[in-house]
């Protein structure tokens, strides 16, 4: 079971990666965002920031849907993110060991070429 001090420890050992101010977490490499407080929109309430749900970055619109449907107790989305290569992870139903994984994996989608071949220099 994952929460978000792990997402804290996992994105800030990646190269590069600022947290951006937020009242949940916010990480970017290069500017782009990469995993972040899922910002829940609820109609006539106020926006509520949510650190039991991540919002990642993935590849592409058919990686999205392999997650959503391959795993539709961990990955969910919303309207608000529909046209985006983007799902949303409840933190409770994954192990520390995906989530790295995941937040990795959603990191080097964002990050410049330049940056991903130190890392991968670094790592072998």
């Amino acid at each position: 079971m994952a929460d978000s001090d792990d997402i804290r420890r996992i994105a800030l050992a990646l190269p590069h990666v600022a947290e951006i101010e937020s009242n949940g977490f916010d990480f970017r490499v290069a500017d782009k965002g990469f995993v972040w407080s899922y910002p829940e929109r609820r109609p006539g309430k106020p926006r509520v920031i949510r650190t039991d749900v991540a919002v990642l970055f993935v590849g592409d619109e058919a990686e999205k849907q392999a997650l959503l449907l391959g795993e539709p107790e961990v990955f969910f989305t919303t309207p608000g993110y529909d046209g985006w290569p983007l799902v949303m992870l409840w933190l409770a139903r994954v192990d520390v060991a995906r989530l790295e994984e995941l937040v990795t994996d959603a990191w080097r989608m964002r990050a410049p070429d330049v940056i991903l071949d130190d890392y991968d220099a670094a790592a072998h």
